[in-house]
């Protein structure tokens, strides 16, 4: 590989929430580990790996000239969004111009730019469950009506959507938008276009805005290909927002900066007159050059040696799950660089809660995610964006002092 994902990167003291918070305790970050174990962050969902270097050397060369007054976006900008949907995922140059882009703070933010355009606080909105706890927390923080189709696990383990409940559920609680994790978060399903085409024919049959998430769309697993919604019909493309990123594939969440793609001038209109109006939604100057960096040709062959190397840390780890860790369920994903633990098994068969279990993890430096906040009632998230090394060393301490060994932490 050219570019390097092997070496252990010091993240403390450079305000990296992954690594600064650990030892806080509570809300999302987990507790220091006990003395004799330095900690693994896999909770926070950003990565362990250094950027790709033309990003910082765009930024450097933007910030050594002195002046920061107002701007606009530049074509390079928009070019380069354009070029890499066309190259990555097969969008139509004709179609995809930059009257269809707009800058998002943050795919979050965008959401609820396109949900507040659309409907109005108390509105129920249909999401899948497991449920990302940012759409939970945006959504509850704003007064809607959350209302969960759960994805099932079928005969092979495999995540699927339900359509029928989707239908039913649209129709009883007359829903008229609706969120889509597109690769989900936190399952890892990449759909297939034929699946995406099933869903879409159930919000198109109730007439349903379709908010899709595709901050995730570059993360691709051994060999999966994403499809993005707007590209299944015409009919699709006309009724759906969608949002992207080059934060969670280049790790430049700290750099603010997002976009959607709205092909219909009217929900294009609507959604960024709302935006607009709390005049926070503008765009910094080193996250544009950030992404032009992002966006370069390096940053193409950057992601593809990322996805080999993820690909690497997920194959390894739902190995050792099934060879090491009976009554650990885990379906492998094939986006994200996220595991979804079920743990139920586990945990009935061992008299143990899964409050044990994630605090078994903690006190020998395992810091990975309570999945009860995303609608996983005994899961963990576990994020494994880091060297082999790392996760290789995660998982032999969880073998000896939590799986398969004795518990640090006493139970009350």
């Amino acid at each position: 590989m050219q570019y390097d994902f092997t070496t252990i990167m010091d993240r403390r003291g450079k305000d990296a929430i992954a690594v600064d918070a650990l030892g806080e305790g509570g809300g999302f970050a987990p507790a220091a580990p006990r003395p004799g174990f330095d900690a693994i962050p896999m909770w926070v969902a950003d990565m362990n790996f250094p950027t790709v270097p033309t990003v910082p050397e765009a930024i450097i060369r933007r910030a050594q000239h002195p002046a920061f007054g107002y701007f606009a976006p530049s074509d390079e900008y928009y070019d380069s969004i354009i070029r890499w949907h066309v190259q990555r995922n097969g969008a139509d140059p004709a179609l995809l111009t930059r009257d269809c882009i707009g800058y998002e703070n943050g795919v979050l933010g965008g959401v609820i730019s396109a949900l507040t355009s659309f409907a109005a606080p108390g509105d129920g909105v249909l999401l899948h469950s497991p449920t990302y706890i940012g759409f939970t927390n945006s959504l509850k923080n704003n007064g809607y009506r959350i209302v969960h189709s759960p994805l099932v696990r079928d005969e092979q383990g495999v995540w699927r959507m339900d359509y029928a409940d989707m239908d039913a559920k649209l129709k009883k609680y007359h829903i008229h938008v609706a969120i889509f994790c597109s690769p989900h978060n936190p399952c890892g399903r990449v759909w297939t276009r034929e699946e995406i085409e099933q869903a879409m024919e159930v919000y198109k049959a109730n007439d349903c805005l379709v908010i899709s998430d595709e901050i995730w769309s570059d993360i691709l697993l051994n060999g999966h290909k994403h499809t993005p919604t707007q590209a299944v019909s015409e009919d699709a493309r006309n009724r759906t927002v969608a949002l992207y990123a080059p934060s969670k594939t280049f790790n430049l969440a700290g750099l603010v900066g997002s976009y959607h793609i709205i092909y219909n001038p009217y929900l294009w209109d609507r959604v960024t007159a709302k935006s607009s109006k709390p005049h926070y939604n503008e765009m910094n100057v080193l996250s544009m050059h950030a992404l032009i960096g992002a966006y370069r040709p390096e940053g193409y062959q950057w992601v593809d040696e990322l996805c080999e190397t993820l690909s690497g840390n997920i194959n390894f780890a739902c190995d050792f799950i099934a060879q090491h860790f009976d009554g650990v369920e885990v379906a492998k994903p094939e986006g994200t660089y996220m595991l979804f633990l079920d743990c139920t098994d586990w945990c009935a068969a061992h008299g143990r809660t899964i409050e044990e279990v994630l605090h078994a993890g903690w006190d020998v430096g395992v810091a990975w995610q309570d999945g009860r906040m995303f609608h996983g009632p005994c899961a963990i998230r576990m994020n494994l964006a880091l060297p082999l090394s790392r996760v290789e060393e995660a998982f032999r301490r969880l073998d000896t002092y939590v799986f398969n060994g004795t518990f640090l932490r006493e139970r009350s």
